[in-house]
């Protein structure tokens, strides 16, 4: 088990293959007791009837897709229509509090 799979959490973002070939990007929403298997949540995948779907999948089928670090408004608002589009409404609130805390700033500069 590599790194990358060990340290798997709920609400991670992945990316892999299904056993039947199709690629996926998702997150986690469940892990299974034993470290071998999580639960996610299909966002996007070349298979679009999958798309939506929570499915199980081998730790060795995904690998964790590095955070990142926004850095300006048109990142954020995009991050904030995937939020919605998930339904990650804690995500929604830290987005928007960030994007309000940037407006604050850059009136606070005028």
């Amino acid at each position: 088990m590599s790194n990358e799979q060990a340290i798997l959490k709920v609400g991670d973002w992945i990316k892999g293959t299904l056993l039947t070939g199709e690629l996926i990007i998702g997150y986690v929403e469940n892990l299974d007791n034993q470290g071998s298997a999580v639960k996610a949540k299909i966002v996007t995948s070349d298979n679009k009837t999958i798309e939506g779907r929570s499915l199980p999948l081998l730790n060795r089928q995904v690998n964790k897709i590095p955070d990142t670090h926004v850095k300006n408004k048109e990142q954020i608002q995009f991050l904030i229509d995937l939020a919605l589009e998930t339904g990650d409404q804690e995500w929604f609130l830290e987005l928007t509090a960030k994007l309000n805390a940037m407006r604050e700033l850059a009136e606070g500069v005028k």
